[in-house]
């Protein structure tokens, strides 16, 4: 797959992954954590804002990766 084409989809994949990770972790949060002190809340999205490196990560090596050379 040639490197432009693989960093416009891992462009696209980070995007989606962080607009959905937001959504989903907000949503843990109004259910989770509603009677719940600010330094729980400050606990848990200092967390989860960590947490989505992890999957961009994976997206970014494989967008890194040089393309595999076809031999003869």
């Amino acid at each position: 797959m040639p490197v432009r084409l693989k960093k416009l989809i891992g462009t696209f994949l980070l995007v989606t992954l962080v607009c959905i990770y937001a959504i989903v972790a907000t949503i843990f949060a109004v259910a989770l954590l509603g009677n719940s002190g600010p330094w729980i809340h400050l606990l848990y999205f200092f967390g989860t804002g960590f947490l989505w490196v992890v999957p961009a990560m994976f997206i970014i090596s494989w967008m890194e990766k040089a393309p595999k050379k076809n031999s003869p």
